[in-house]
């Protein structure tokens, strides 16, 4: 795997927030908060943070403006969120329209407060993002066999229908998560080039514990009994089935907001039963009712959670879960279970 730094400093005129720009207004001290050096950020949720703080280690420290139990988008950030991060040194999101509330903030902070590095994790995958039908069938995507090229180019690249928008999920992805991590050490090397050498090197490390990660994948998709799993809730893993082959069935599909049809129930429970699943999955962030429904009303022995590790919990917080622990202990084993990897 080749891990490039790209320049991932965005300072310019952004669309600001309504009212973003009138409380940061008020603020004073801008990115050095009052220490004369770089020590802080924010990032916009829990995957980014985990990762910015990984990255920085006792250089600086990032904040998660999102409480234990919530996922980074469909959530709405308090009145004084843009005042704290104006008082930092930087901030690390994600460009992607379901986190519109950090769109708007990094474009108040770049132009507004130049003395703010905000850092898109994105930047230059742009051509890698998969389409988010949300329509129901997750399993369906453009890219029907799974392959994934490297170079970002694969169907549907250029003909992306508007209003279906980009699966924001590509953190779940290892392999882009090193991209991710590359750009975020670019980004505060850029900022703190005192400290550039070494972020880039905690970067690297990192990048191979990610190594690690895709190769557990792969792993469970040599090593398969079967071709296709069941997720019963919206599927935030079509990165990984675009990487490594895998096949989710979700009477679901995408959307959080879709609900399934008793048709698509029953035929969830039919491919249960034909193809022997076991074990059904869930996203431990949704309700497991709809896996325990179709569990009791097929062959399937045990519903199993899994991560789209764009959160923590509770108890993974106490346990000191990151990102890769989430993907570790949670994800690969679940997946070898529903996929008879075992």
């Amino acid at each position: 795997m080749t891990h490039s730094r790209r320049s991932v400093l965005r300072r310019g005129a952004g669309v600001a927030a309504a009212g973003t720009a009138a409380s940061l207004a008020g603020c004073s001290g801008g990115a050095d908060g009052g220490t004369g050096g770089f020590d802080s950020g924010y990032a916009a949720f829990f995957t980014p943070n985990d990762w910015a703080n990984e990255i920085a280690s006792e250089r600086a420290s990032f904040e998660d403006p999102v409480d234990v139990g919530q996922l980074g988008h469909g959530w709405t950030p308090d009145g004084n969120l843009a005042a704290d991060v104006a008082a930092t040194d930087a901030f690390v999101y994600l460009d992607s329209p379901e986190f519109s509330w950090a769109q708007d903030l990094a474009g108040t902070l770049e132009a507004d407060y130049d003395t703010v590095a905000v850092i898109d994790g994105l930047a230059g995958l742009e051509g890698d993002l998969l389409d988010w039908n949300h329509s129901h069938g997750g399993e369906e995507r453009d890219d029907e066999s799974g392959d994934h090229d490297e170079s970002g180019d694969h169907d549907g690249e250029d003909g992306h229908d508007e209003g279906r928008g980009y699966d924001p999920h590509v953190w779940v992805d290892p392999v882009f998560a090193a991209d991710i991590v590359d750009n975020i050490a670019a980004g505060l090397g850029e900022a703190d080039p005192d400290n550039a050498d070494a972020y880039a090197d905690n970067a690297d490390a990192y990048a191979e514990e990610l190594d690690a990660v895709d190769a557990a994948f792969q792993s469970v998709a040599d090593e398969a009994a079967r071709d296709v799993a069941v997720l019963a809730g919206h599927n935030s893993f079509q990165y990984l089935e675009a990487r490594y082959g895998f096949r989710l069935h979700s009477p679901v599909g995408v959307s959080p907001q879709n609900e399934p049809t008793q048709t698509e129930i029953a035929d969830t429970i039919d491919l249960v039963d034909s193809e022997g699943i076991e074990v059904v999955l869930y996203d431990r962030f949704q309700s497991p009712r709809l896996a325990e429904s179709i569990v009791e009303n097929s062959g399937a022995t045990e519903a199993v959670p899994v991560t789209p590790a764009g959160g923590t919990t509770r108890e993974w917080n106490d346990a000191g879960y990151g990102y890769l622990e989430q993907m570790t202990e949670i994800n690969v084993p679940a997946f070898e279970r529903a996929f008879g990897a075992q």
